[in-house]
């Protein structure tokens, strides 16, 4: 019982320091793919010192609502965060690492999220808030089913269940996990308004979608929410390498936390090359296409579910 208290407070502190790293060997990537020198791979780390070190500035009609979010929607994201095993399964919250409630984290950071884009009543805010609303309604669907695809095998939603089960060598290859992995990443994409559903880098006011809603966040409040945004690209990295890549995690009395460390930081690094690859490799698509986008993911995910049913005869 110790050990799983220590090594969930590793994997919480883990977690946290881990994610502006991942962002910014992403921007280092992405700018060396283009033929610039790009920034350090530490620089999230000074921006979110130097947000944290800036006074806070708020609108005159900001409600407390505003000013909570950017608390819930960092807690709810850690914690979510917490619940995905990335170097061992042996962790104190791991009766409560089920994939429902992980989903359930997430939409409650969002709804916030989106409900502080429209206290302050600008237009920006407002866009945002839409426009983030319509991704949900079609990315969460997607992300259920892919649960469900999931589930149907290994019998379990927990995540140190799908890990074991996933790392016991019964698996095999299958083409329903091949459209789930898929529908996972698409859903990623969109979740982490990375391109081409939304570009994380820019301002424009006809194409963003995370950045209008946090348009009017400043100080230790804007270092929360980016913070987050960073946390949350970790966790679905993390969660992706937990149920289709688990080699290396450390899972019961199979493997070491050790080799599970060193297993997790190879896959970050491989993701965030692999999503800087991608990511310099296509245009960003316009607003309305972003149905067509995870209505893929959504068919993909359903077909998994339907064909894992099938195959098991259930």
């Amino acid at each position: 019982m110790i050990a799983s208290i220590l090594y969930q407070i590793v994997h919480m502190v883990l977690v946290l320091a881990l994610a502006p790293l991942l962002t910014g060997w992403v921007r280092l990537v992405k700018a060396r793919l283009l033929g610039r020198r790009g920034p350090s791979p530490i620089q999230p780390y000074r921006d979110l010192l130097r947000l944290l070190r800036k006074e806070v500035v708020l609108a005159h009609n900001a409600s407390w609502l505003f000013r909570a979010t950017p608390y819930v929607m960092f807690t709810a994201i850690w914690l979510a965060a917490g619940l995905v095993p990335v170097f061992t399964t042996r962790l104190a919250l791991a009766p409560a690492a089920d994939l429902i409630a992980l989903i359930a984290l997430l939409g409650s950071a969002r709804f916030f999220l989106a409900l502080a884009g429209m206290d302050i009543g600008t237009s920006f805010g407002g866009i945002g808030s839409s426009r983030e609303m319509m991704i949900a309604a079609l990315a969460e669907p997607a992300m259920l089913m892919m649960v469900f695809s999931v589930a149907v095998l290994v019998r379990s939603t927990s995540l140190a269940e799908i890990a074991a089960f996933m790392t016991s060598g019964s698996v095999g290859l299958r083409v329903s996990l091949a459209m789930a992995l898929i529908a996972l990443v698409m859903v990623a994409i969109a979740e982490n308004a990375r391109i081409p559903i939304d570009n994380p880098s820019t301002h424009l006011e006809l194409t963003m979608v995370h950045e209008a809603m946090v348009l009017e966040y400043s100080g230790r409040h804007l270092a929360l929410v980016e913070a987050a945004a960073m946390l949350k690209l970790l966790l679905y990295v993390a969660l992706i390498a937990c149920i289709f890549v688990p080699w290396g995690l450390a899972t019961g009395d199979r493997g070491t936390v050790l080799t599970g460390l060193l297993s997790f930081l190879a896959k970050l690094a491989t993701a965030g090359a692999g999503l800087a690859l991608f990511e310099t490799s296509v245009a960003k698509m316009r607003v309305f296409r972003v149905g067509e986008f995870l209505g893929g993911a959504l068919l993909l995910s359903l077909l998994g579910a339907i064909f894992l049913y099938v195959s098991r005869g259930v």
